[in-house]
């Protein structure tokens, strides 16, 4: 064993992290390489919640403490098969949800108001004398939100503000001062803007189905800031294509990062690279978080954020 605790970082993205780590952890990498080595020393895995944890690689750890979730989401790790080998899951709530929805925001501007394809024309030189580009004001536009959660009531705020009436709607009731539809499908039709902010797992992947897209119609925009998997994304293309959706404007994909050439020419879309809650505030919080919850399982005190039971 090694004197100092040890932790594996499985996301390549997350190298940075092993500068605020190698301090105190001696830190493997695992696209480097698995950690043959070091399997016994391990304590602790940090990983991207929305990336799916391979048993595998948990079951070659026989000393592991943790899974520390770097992120809010933790829809790739299965925490009921992890609870069930006594190994604790951790995250980063309350951090970046409200970056979250202002970037929500910004892609419902962006879209509805042209910004993106206005910057794109210029730059081409598609602005003339004779050229006026005309859209439509927010208001009245109707807003309905898949999921109200803390992104999910983050957003209604924000739409309210813009003159945007809400709705919205979840599998749960819950107290809210917007109204709750009485089902997907009719959120979909009753609004002008479908914003996707639920939780994501198994039981929901493909929640907005051709359906659902359609029931939308050919004047909607769909907004993405939750998980790619949520969307039926070849029904979405091929609606978008055929008019049958008005507009898309996403943060997230079904495999990310998403290819390029799959969007070229896919109309009427804003696209972002995940990039909604990734704020410098945020990450901090993010890192504060990861840090304090590793102290405390190699401590064997209390961890600061555990995932909470369902």
């Amino acid at each position: 064993m090694t004197q100092r605790p040890a932790v594996l970082i499985v996301q390549r993205h997350l190298a940075p992290l092993t500068a605020f780590l190698e301090g105190t952890y001696d830190v493997y990498r695992l696209w480097e390489g698995p950690p043959v080595e070091a399997a016994q020393d391990i304590g602790a895995l940090v990983v991207a919640g929305e990336f799916p944890l391979d048993p595998r690689l948990v079951e070659s750890l026989p000393n592991l403490k943790l899974v520390a979730c770097f992120t809010s989401g933790y829809d790739g790790i299965d925490v009921a098969w992890c609870r069930a080998r006594g190994l604790p899951v951790t995250h980063a709530p309350g951090v970046n949800h409200e970056d979250v929805a202002d970037h929500a925001i910004g892609l419902i501007l962006a879209a509805r108001r042209g910004i993106a394809a206005g910057d794109r024309s210029l730059r081409a030189g598609g602005w003339t004398a004779e050229s006026k580009t005309i859209t439509h004001s927010l208001k009245g536009q109707k807003v309905g939100i898949v999921g109200l959660g803390a992104i999910g009531e983050a957003v209604a705020r924000r739409a309210e503000a813009l003159r945007m009436p809400v709705r919205w709607w979840g599998p749960r009731e819950k107290d809210a001062p917007w109204p709750r539809a009485a089902s997907l499908l009719e959120l979909a039709r009753e609004s002008d803007v479908l914003v996707v902010a639920c939780r994501a797992d198994e039981s929901n992947r493909g929640l907005i189905s051709r359906e659902v897209i359609e029931a939308l119609g050919p004047h909607g925009l769909l907004v993405n800031v939750a998980r790619g998997q949520l969307v039926d994304e070849d029904a979405l293309i091929a609606a978008l294509r055929e008019g049958r959706l008005g507009q898309a404007a996403l943060d997230v994909f079904e495999a990310e990062p998403t290819d390029a050439a799959r969007w070229a020419d896919v109309p009427n879309t804003v696209l972002t690279p995940h990039t909604g809650g990734a704020t410098a505030e945020a990450v901090q919080g993010m890192l504060m978080l990861l840090l304090e919850n590793l102290q405390a399982a190699f401590a064997g005190e209390p961890l600061k954020t555990p995932v909470a039971e369902d």
